[in-house]
C-alpha cells in the first residue's frame, strides 16, 4: 500500500511518500518547498493573495508528485500558520478550489497527540511514560502518556517564529531586555504545562522538530548523514551554554554555528531558550531526539483507524465537546475521543540549576 502525507507548516510545505507494509510508514520519497509563510504574514495575521498563491503552487505540485509516485491524494494538513490567520477560510477554499485538496487544519491539542503517537512507536513501551516536547514556527506541543495517546496535551503559543516577530524583530543581536521578556513569557505560558509534567515525572522524555533536531546537533549530536537510527540526546547544561553564546550572535553568525540552518538561524535563539525554559521548569534533564513525529503520526492512525477516521477531520472541531460529542476533565477531547488538556496540578516549578 502506497501513502503519501502533505504538512503545511510556517517554514516549508513537506511531501513523503510511504509504503506501508504491515503497518509501518517507509518513506520512499520526500520533497520539500521551502515558502516560509509565516514571514509573508501582514501586520493584520492574515497570508494575503501573495503567500496563498504561493501555497496554492507547492501543495499543486506536491499533488502532482505523490501521483507520478503511485500516491493517491496526500493526507494533507496544515498547523499553526494557517490555523491562526484570520482569513483560515479562504486560504482553504483558494486551495480546495484550484488544486481540489482539501486542506485539514489540526487543532492544536491533536497536533500534540498525534506526534505523541508518532514519538511513541518509534521509542517502543521500553520508554515507559513519555513525555513530549515539539517546537514549531507558531506553537509549542507538549504531551505526556503512559499507552499509545498521551493523557494529558497541550499546545502553547510558544512557536520559534512568532517569538521572534515578537521579541527580536528591530534588533540583531537582541537586546538583553528583549532576551529577558521572552523567558518570561516562555515562563508564564509554560507554568501549568510543566507543573504536570514534573509530578508525572516521565520515565523518557523526547523532542521532535527540526528545530530541537538543529539544537541538538549545535550541542554535539550526530549530523543527519548517521541516519534516523544514530542515537542523540540534547542535554539541557549543553543546552543553557548554546543559548548563552547564541545571544551574544547576530542571525549571519548563527547560520554559521555547527548544525543551524540558515533558514532557521533566525529563528533558533527564540527556539533554544523555549527549549531550555521547558526543560528546566519540567525538571526534564535530557531529550532524546525522536525522527518520527506529526507526519507518521497521521499516517498511523490512517493505517489503524482507516478513511473514516481522516474524513471526521472535515468536520469542524469544537474544543468544547471533541469529535464524538463526549467531554474530558475540562471539557475537552481529542480526536480520538480521549481526554486532552486536562488541568495539571499546581505543583510549584522551580529550579535553581542550568
Amino acid at each position: 500500500m502506497r501513502i503519501s502525507v502533505l504538512d503545511t507548516g510556517s517554514n516549508t510545505v513537506r511531501l513523503a511518500v510511504c509504503d506501508a507494509g504491515d503497518g509501518v510508514p517507509l518513506p520512499v520519497h520526500t520533497a520539500k518547498w521551502k515558502l516560509r509563510l509565516s514571514e509573508q504574514v501582514g501586520s493584520d495575521g492574515c497570508l494575503g493573495e501573495e503567500a496563498t498563491e504561493h501555497l496554492v503552487k507547492a501543495l499543486s505540485a506536491a499533488v502532482e508528485m505523490a501521483r507520478q509516485w503511485g500516491a493517491p491524494e496526500p493526507l494533507a494538513f496544515a498547523t499553526a500558520v494557517v490555523r491562526d490567520a484570520p482569513d483560515r477560510a479562504d486560504v482553504l477554499a483558494a486551495v480546495h478550489s484550484r488544486t481540489g485538496l482539501r486542506l485539514r487544519v489540526l487543532p492544536g491539542e491533536a497536533e500534540a497527540r498525534l506526534t505523541f503517537l508518532g514519538a511513541r512507536r518509534w521509542m517502543g513501551w521500553r520508554s515507559g511514560p513519555l513525555a513530549l516536547f515539539d517546537i514549531g514556527g507558531g506553537s509549542l506541543e507538549v504531551a505526556f502518556g503512559r499507552g499509545r495517546t498521551p493523557e494529558f496535551a497541550a499546545s502553547l503559543p510558544l512557536g520559534a517564529n512568532r517569538l521572534t516577530n515578537e521579541f527580536f524583530a528591530t534588533t540583531d543581536p537582541p537586546a538583553p531586555s528583549d532576551v529577558a521578556a521572552l523567558r518570561r513569557k516562555a515562563r508564564h505560558q509554560l507554568r501549568d504545562v510543566s507543573a504536570r509534567i514534573r509530578w508525572e515525572h516521565p520515565h523518557t522524555a523526547v523532542a521532535t522538530s527540526r528545530t530541537f533536531q538543529q539544537l541538538a546537533r549545535l550541542c554535539g549530536a550526530a549530523p543527519g548523514r548517521h541516519g534516523p537510527f544514530a542515537e542523540r540526546v540534547l542535554r539541557r547544561r549543553d543546552l543553557r551554554q548554546a543559548v548563552d553564546r547564541m545571544v551574544l550572535l547576530s542571525i549571519a553568525e548563527r547560520a554559521d554555528l555547527p548544525g543551524i540552518s540558515a533558514p532557521r538561524a533566525r529563528q533558533s535563539l527564540a527556539g533554544a531558550i523555549v527549549g531550555h525554559s521547558a526543560m528546566k521548569l519540567s525538571g526534564v534533564k535530557s531529550l532524546t531526539i525522536c525522527p518520527w513525529a506529526l507526519r507518521e503520526g497521521i499516517l498511523l492512525r490512517y493505517l489503524e483507524d482507516g478513511a473514516d477516521w481522516w474524513a471526521d477531520l472535515e468536520r469542524p472541531v469544537d474544543l468544547k465537546r471533541g469529535l464524538d460529542g463526549k467531554r474530558g476533565l475540562d471539557g475537552k477531547r481529542g480526536l480520538d475521543g480521549a481526554a486532552v488538556g486536562a488541568r495539571p496540578l499546581r505543583v510549584a516549578a522551580s529550579s535553581t540549576t542550568p
